[in-house]
């Protein structure tokens, strides 16, 4: 990462000029490849921060010992917001991609502890239930797949603010991490997870209808007119409700972001004109099923209602 940020930086004079050439060869004027490159550049500039932060920040914990102590969780989320907020405003700035709460949700949001479930469409939203919380000074602890420790600014910065990254195909391995992530988080944290377990698409449905036909195929049966979302893997998210019993769940559904699951499929349309807004619905922990069977039906019928809201909204602008 840190080599990559040094090309791109010593690069930008020559890349600058290339990419505008480009552009306007093709008649855009906006200068979308510019844009995503400038928007690209900041992302690898935060992240060799975090980068160069890390050790320092580590040192300042007693040589690591005192990492997961209030004086040190404090110093690491001001660096996650500082990287999160200036992302978010470049997003806005160069992207198009401006957030809007709905008003009818803020009430949803707030007070934690809460589990934040989300769909999954795009690679920007992954960061949206946590851009959401922090803005109203809600510590977050995300489960992430394993695959972004490759990442080191999610590996060295996020691991240490309590949020875990999971094995994709070791349920147990998983299920352990999940259930040590409620371990020490502050009052009125907020847990993200994206049950679906990975990014939507129809292909990936398809593949995963086709497993879910063997080991459960009543569920299968229950998603096989699903459009939207994927079927969901409950197990993260029942390990989530067992670890933490107090906390009610808060739905995250976004209006925007389908169309670019990617950043290649953005790339031909930055900058966005349309806000993307973002919708909560809360359920209260009293109106969640306790027994499992019972549970996993509950949450079948919760994202096969954000399905249809989904596919509203599609007709409606349609």
């Amino acid at each position: 990462m840190l080599g990559m940020t040094a090309v791109a930086l010593l690069g930008f004079p020559l890349i600058v000029v290339a990419l505008v050439v480009r552009d306007l060869a093709r008649g855009k004027v906006r200068l979308p490849s510019l844009r995503v490159y400038l928007f690209t550049l900041q992302y690898v500039v935060n992240d060799s921060v975090e980068i160069v932060a890390a050790p320092f920040l580590w040192v300042g914990a007693g040589f690591g010992r005192r990492l997961g102590s209030t004086a040190s969780i404090a110093r690491h989320r001001r660096l996650q917001w500082w990287s999160l907020q200036l992302l978010t405003k470049r997003a806005d700035q160069l992207l198009g991609l401006r957030i809007e709460i709905d008003p009818d949700s803020e009430a949803a949001l707030l007070p934690g502890p809460v589990i934040v479930v989300s769909r999954h469409v795009s690679l920007f939203d992954a960061s949206l239930p946590g851009i959401v919380y922090e803005q109203r000074g809600i510590a977050v602890r995300g489960v992430i797949m394993a695959e972004l420790l490759a990442d080191p600014g999610f590996d060295l910065i996020y691991g240490r603010l309590g949020s875990v990254f999971i094995p994709r195909d070791d349920g147990p391995a998983a299920l352990a991490e999940v259930q040590r992530m409620a371990d020490g988080a502050e009052p009125g944290s907020a847990f993200v997870i994206f049950p679906e377990g990975r990014l939507f698409d129809p292909a990936v449905r398809d593949r995963s209808l086709a497993r879910l036909a063997d080991s459960a195929p009543e569920r299968a049966a229950r998603f096989a007119s699903a459009t939207n979302v994927l079927p969901l893997r409950p197990g993260g998210l029942l390990a989530l409700l067992d670890a933490l019993p107090d906390a009610d769940v808060v739905l995250i559904d976004h209006d925007g972001l389908d169309a670019f699951p990617k950043l290649a499929d953005l790339a031909g349309a930055v900058p966005v004109t349309r806000p993307v807004r973002v919708l909560a619905r809360r359920i209260a922990r009293g109106d969640i099923p306790v027994e499992r069977g019972d549970r996993i039906a509950w949450l079948d019928d919760l994202w096969l209602e954000l399905d249809a809201a989904v596919e509203s909204r599609r007709s409606t602008t349609a």
